[in-house]
């Protein structure tokens, strides 16, 4: 635990579990994006899938699928490689005691760190896949955190579970990690919509600003266009990521995430 290898793991797990869920996904995150640049073309999430089969083929589905499959396995990286990392060097600069009270605030702290390290290594692969998605023919191929990681290190907490972790089986303490992510995502969806929503009509306006998107979008759409699909999308994507970085950390031998705090180095506990 916690050794280099501890790292690489977490961080190639992190890979799997963001860039493959976010590919899978992409049919729906095309609808999504089209639905909040263009609501008058793409009114509801089937009329979209309509629009476009007929405008763009099976294939159109896939649209943006490099940039997505490149951008989220660098988020993933570094997200729950350095979400671990983080969590672990916070808990030691606070101590045993303190790492136990804070526990919560020591994993905000952690993801913050984490996602905004993830957040800098998506956002030029982001920018191209909503191009690629919103505007047909700018090119062929390549040539949301913080809430969710807590509400998840909430869910996995086993709270919910009348039996210890360590009591309970890997499918058990797998399905508790979907579920917990399932949960965060559906959170995480709502709080961060109204950002998506101004990602996806800044990559799409050529020099617009916040507050051209605003105007035209107005505060309930802002907040609104799209919330279904992406609240589906969301949940599943985060309950498979969770569920996805767990499993493979039990294949490489590593306990499931949740339910403990970190363990204190050394030297603290020799202070102890």
């Amino acid at each position: 635990m916690y050794s280099p290898a501890f790292y690489a793991a977490c961080t190639v797990g992190g890979i799997l579990s963001c860039g493959l869920t976010h590919t899978a996904v992409t049919p729906l995150d095309l609808v999504k994006c089209n639905m909040q640049i263009d609501p008058v073309k793409y009114k509801s999430i089937s009329s979209g899938f309509g629009v476009l089969l007929k405008e763009q083929g099976i294939r159109g589905f896939f649209r943006g699928w490099v940039p997505t499959l490149l951008g989220y396995s660098a988020q993933g990286a570094c997200k729950f490689g350095f979400y671990e990392f983080f969590k672990k060097y916070y808990s030691d600069i606070a101590g045993p005691e303190y790492a136990a009270k804070y526990k919560t605030l020591i994993y905000l702290a952690g993801s913050a760190s984490a996602e905004f390290i993830a957040d800098v290594a998506l956002c030029p692969f982001e920018a191209v896949k909503v191009r690629v998605q919103t505007q047909p023919g700018f090119a062929r191929g390549l040539g949301d955190g913080l809430p969710k990681f807590v509400k998840s290190e909430g869910a996995l907490g086993y709270h919910a579970v009348p039996t210890p972790k360590d009591q309970c089986s890997k499918p058990l303490q797998l399905g508790i990690s979907f579920a917990g992510g399932y949960v965060a995502g559906v959170f995480c969806a709502i709080v961060s919509h109204p950002a998506d929503n101004l990602v996806s009509f800044l990559n799409n306006a050529k020099g617009a600003t916040v507050g051209d998107a605003v105007k035209k979008l107005g505060l309930w759409g802002l907040f609104t266009r799209g919330l279904p699909l992406r609240i589906v999308m969301i949940g599943t994507l985060t309950g498979a990521q969770w569920g996805i970085y767990d499993a493979f950390k039990v294949f490489v031998g590593l306990p499931t995430t949740g339910g403990v705090a970190p363990a204190p180095a050394a030297a603290e506990l020799a202070k102890v």
